[in-house]
């Protein structure tokens, strides 16, 4: 599903110094796989997500999709960002309907595809409440049904549950899950947090820090469908020390 060969991406401050956010990286992604990216502060998950989506060019490097070169934004992809960027003036259904009309579709066959997505995601009778009437993990399942709804095979998520509480990034991990086993997406997925990459992941990236490379891939070998009791799972904690170590040793290196 996704290729990336030797990809790098260095970006130029307003003075022109060079700052490399992204080593040289390669990655293969199979088709419906769920991959999460782990690493410190600034190694370049977010950049690598952008470059998958089209959204800023590569510095060096090829990344295909689908056997297809990414040169700019292609329309099988969904975006969902860390903070759900929900339009104030719009109704729920209305703000999930905005993803079709962003790709010159006619937003009127998608209603009930669009309604059948709020009921998955436990937001059936809200379809006419707007943002400000939603609690925060209401409005990140109204930004997860926006991104679905054109059905993109590919869903790019930058940790979309960052800005959660604890209690309610449990329930949308779950959710996440749940979404996933119904419609089988291909998921790349940045996270801060070792559980959570754990937790949702057919395989976790662990990165180093800036300029970004990958230090290992981890299999997980958890059964699914998962639940939280699976983190204590000998196997779950085993995960979760090799992350921890790779991650905590690349800081003491660059220290």
């Amino acid at each position: 599903m996704i290729r990336l060969t030797g990809v790098a991406k260095t970006y130029r401050t307003r003075q022109g110094d060079p700052v490399e956010a992204l080593g040289e990286t390669s990655l293969t992604v199979a088709e419906n796989e769920f991959v999460t990216l782990v690493g410190p502060s600034g190694c370049g998950k977010s950049t690598l997500l952008k470059l998958v989506a089209g959204l800023v060019p590569v510095t060096r490097g090829e990344i295909h999709v689908r056997d297809k070169l990414v040169r700019e934004p292609f329309p099988d992809v969904g975006f969902v960002f860390q903070q759900p960027v929900l339009l104030p003036w719009r109704s729920v259904l209305d703000n999930v309907l905005f993803s079709v009309e962003m790709l010159g579709l006619d937003p009127r066959p998608y209603r009930k595809p669009a309604g059948d997505l709020l009921e998955l995601t436990g937001l059936a009778g809200f379809e006419a409440k707007y943002p400000h009437e939603l609690s925060g993990g209401m409005q990140q399942r109204v930004a997860i049904c926006r991104a679905l709804l054109p059905d993109p095979g590919l869903l790019l998520m930058d940790e979309p549950f960052g800005a959660l509480d604890a209690m309610t990034r449990e329930e949308m991990s779950l959710e996440l899950l749940r979404i996933w086993e119904e419609r089988r997406k291909t998921i790349l997925f940045v996270t801060h947090s070792i559980p959570e990459a754990i937790l949702l992941a057919d395989r976790v990236v662990v990165m180093s820090p800036r300029p970004g490379r990958i230090v290992r891939v981890i299999s997980v070998d958890l059964p699914r469908p998962r639940t939280m009791d699976m983190e204590f799972d000998t196997r779950f904690k085993t995960r979760s020390d090799e992350v921890r170590s790779l991650i905590f040793s690349g800081r003491k290196e660059r220290a």
